[in-house]
């Protein structure tokens, strides 16, 4: 009976770099009224690849770049659902660190997610979903704007020794338009006022295509 009464912790160890694959266990927290909470170790980034590379079996720099990207930290002050987060900087660990993830647990214990507190959290976090969704779109939408863009590259007859110069160019543009994307503040707006029965990556990949002609008639 001791052994029931013992509070049970389900630790979801994951990258979880989008906000939205977070509030997807908070909506799970929420339907069962459970608590939830979220740990963030904040590390920079040299010290991410620098860690890598001591692993038996390390990733590819790039790979950890790519993550440092995508991640995105909680926002306690934006987001109701995340207040019950805690930031530590993993690079400098302290022993007061284990006092405030306990302080933490035992927290979330004591105020487990109500479901009467669905409306407006649920409006917020449909917005969120809806922006990282586009993102994804917006995403894949552009690496066929690239593939496209290179055929019509080689088509035209541009150098071998300028092909590869060419797709550096055009993925970093990508890079930078999704990051801006994603950055937007209005771009929950933007995205998810659109009909239902549009393609939700038409306008914001329409100024992509235009920039990769631009990029691509430099080298024909």
């Amino acid at each position: 009976a001791a052994a029931t009464a013992r509070p049970l912790y389900l630790i979801l160890d994951d990258n979880f770099y989008y906000r939205s694959m977070r509030y997807e266990v908070y909506q799970l927290a929420r339907k069962y009224a459970l608590s939830f909470c979220q740990l963030f170790l904040e590390c920079p980034l040299e010290c991410c690849l620098q860690r890598n590379r001591l692993r038996s079996h390390p990733l590819p720099d790039q790979t950890i770049c790519l993550m440092a990207r995508k991640i995105e930290m909680p926002d306690l002050k934006k987001n109701a659902w995340e207040q019950n987060s805690l930031i530590l900087k993993s690079f400098d660990c302290a022993s007061e660190d284990n006092e405030q993830i306990i302080s933490l647990l035992a927290t979330a214990l004591e105020n487990p997610v109500k479901q009467n507190e669905e409306n407006t959290e649920q409006k917020e976090a449909d917005r969120a979903i809806c922006a990282a969704s586009a993102v994804h779109q917006a995403d894949q939408a552009c690496r066929r704007i690239i593939s496209q863009t290179m055929k019509d590259a080689k088509d035209k007859n541009v150098l071998p020794s300028e092909m590869k110069s060419l797709a550096e160019e055009l993925n970093k543009l990508k890079v930078e338009f999704l990051e801006n994307l994603r950055q937007g503040s209005n771009l929950e707006t933007q995205i998810c006022i659109q009909s239902p029965y549009s393609d939700p990556t038409t306008s914001v990949t329409s100024s992509f295509q235009h920039e990769a002609t631009a990029v691509v008639n430099k080298y024909i």
